[in-house]
């Protein structure tokens, strides 16, 4: 007699009644977690608290859960819906954040202040990783820490370079600061996160071709290719979705809904396309979003922009939310590497030393840089750039690359990079975060009576902003040798190329892909 067949493994009624249990649990514990951290960041901007942003209270939330996860019996069940996934975040709690970045800037601080923001994003976080590793690598080499390679540190030093926004510009926000140095401080971080990215997985591609020697300089022109690659997708990407919206004739009331649909899609369309191609996806977003608000928003009817206004900020709240307290209940239930204490204890005071070290580095260098090419009135003052170097917190940017660096990097590397970004983090958050509304009120950048000086730095002109740090003097009686004046000459020409390109903005760009003449200035605003 025949037996009957046996189910296969895994298919069993009662255990999948557990799994959906579990799962149900799981989602409804999220949701708890969701809106009690809302409900503590709305108490705590109502009250001025600033000693706990809420992005500090949202990783508080996460971490006691996970511990009372780690320390019960549940933890098995819980680990296998509830982790930290890097491609998740990347996937799908990344791309809004960044879109809402560039969708939401203030175009007319953001832009006459564009130079000053590429210099700190771009030439100063490659000079801060570089530094960083090369610090790192010292500590190795004089035995202060866990000896790591050469390439390993500069891995190290571009992950931990991804700075952080959302807990100060909340603070930001709150206090009230001049308009100039939340720009700088916004625009830094969210290029900065770009930089980043590009440069971890550029040492990342040259750690696992170590056998084939490239020249450093390959390096370089590797990342420059595809950072340039990524901003042209994502222009490219602004611009059709432009066209479309224009010609398209989507703007009538019956045709809300798919107008809103396409919209939504174009973002996740210009990052997917960028990562499918080997580019990267975090820089086209946001440069799709910057194109999109200046050129696509206005062609969408005014039902649809405030839909697609409300919606990307909702997500992006959401989002951001969500990656704090997934953040720290992950911190709470990942298997860390305390064997080489050393050098997990020492990256706390490395945090204050070597980051700080590169930190400085990087804004005092690159605002020495910058001050270099503005008027009196349009430099940078010393409190700003303080500022600056204070706000450079580590968040979930760093920590999701950490854990990336889990699959890149030999076992025990990954997990020592892990564990050490994972105390910086915890060390930025809680603690600097908390203090930097303090910070910000001894350098005397907060309160209504601000120094106005940087502001007189927008000079208008047919609606649009000459950007400061192409700006010439008019009294430059210190030009007396050769050699500077023909630096000057060029520095000329440079801005003379940045007004012709606001001149065709207004007379060729904004015509040919809006529905308006170029009358207004067309932020959107």
């Amino acid at each position: 007699m025949e037996e009957l067949p046996i189910s296969p493994a895994g298919h069993d009624p009662q255990g999948q009644v557990k799994q959906q249990q579990a799962a149900g649990v799981g989602i409804l514990l999220q949701i708890m977690m969701l809106v009690l951290s809302f409900v503590l960041g709305h108490v705590l901007r109502r009250h001025r608290f600033h000693y706990i942003p809420e992005a500090s209270g949202s990783l508080l939330i996460g971490l006691i859960v996970g511990v009372l996860a780690n320390i019960s019996d549940t933890e098995a069940s819980i680990r296998t819906w509830f982790n930290f996934h890097e491609e998740f975040f990347f996937l799908f709690l990344l791309p809004p954040i960044i879109f809402q970045s560039g969708f939401s800037l203030q175009p007319k601080p953001f832009f006459s202040n564009f130079g000053a923001i590429v210099t700190f994003a771009i030439i100063g976080t490659f000079i801060a990783s570089v530094v960083t590793g090369g610090l790192v690598y010292l500590g190795g080499s004089m035995y202060l820490m866990y000896k790591l390679p050469f390439v390993e540190c500069l891995m190290f030093g571009a992950l931990i370079s991804a700075t952080d926004p959302v807990t100060v510009l909340s603070i930001f926000q709150d206090v009230g600061t001049d308009v100039n140095l939340y720009a700088l401080v916004f625009g830094e971080s969210v290029l900065n996160d770009a930089m980043a990215i590009s440069l971890y997985r550029t040492m990342s591609l040259l750690n696992r071709q170590s056998s084939s020697g490239e020249h450093f300089l390959m390096v370089v022109i590797r990342f420059l290719e595809t950072f340039a690659g990524s901003m042209s997708a994502g222009v490219g990407v602004g611009f059709t979705s432009a066209l479309l919206f224009k010609y398209a004739g989507l703007d009538t009331e019956n045709l809300q809904n798919l107008e809103c649909c396409l919209f939504v899609l174009f973002p996740y369309f210009s990052y997917m396309l960028a990562e499918g191609v080997g580019l990267s996806g975090i820089v086209s977003i946001l440069f799709t979003g910057i194109v999109m608000k200046r050129y696509t928003f206005s062609n969408l009817s005014e039902a649809s922009q405030s839909f697609v206004s409300s919606f990307f900020h909702l997500i992006s709240s959401l989002a951001e939310t969500f990656t704090f307290i997934y953040m720290g209940f992950d911190i709470a239930m990942e298997q860390h590497s305390w064997s080489h204490v050393g050098f997990i204890l020492f990256s706390i005071d490395w945090h204050q030393l070597f980051i700080g070290v590169a930190r400085a580095v990087n804004v005092f260098g690159c605002a020495y840089l910058v001050n270099l090419f503005r008027q009196d009135n349009q430099k940078i003052p010393m409190n700003h750039q303080k500022a600056l170097w204070y706000s450079g917190l580590r968040g979930a940017m760093a920590f999701a690359l950490a854990l990336q660096s889990l699959h890149d990097l030999p076992e025990g590397h990954g997990q020592i990079i892990f564990t050490a970004t994972t105390t910086i983090v915890v060390v930025t958050v809680l603690l600097i975060g908390g203090s930097t509304g303090k910070m910000l009120e001894a350098l005397e950048v907060v309160g209504d009576d601000l120094d106005d000086s940087m502001s007189e730095g927008f000079e208008e002109s047919d609606h649009r902003y000459v950007p400061p740090p192409f700006s010439i003097g008019a009294s430059s009686d210190e030009d007396t040798s050769s050699s500077g004046s023909r630096f000057k000459m060029k520095l000329k020409e440079f801005h003379k190329t940045t007004t012709s390109f606001s001149a065709l903005d207004k007379n060729f760009l904004t015509p040919f892909f809006t529905t308006n003449n170029g009358d207004g200035d067309g932020d959107g605003e």
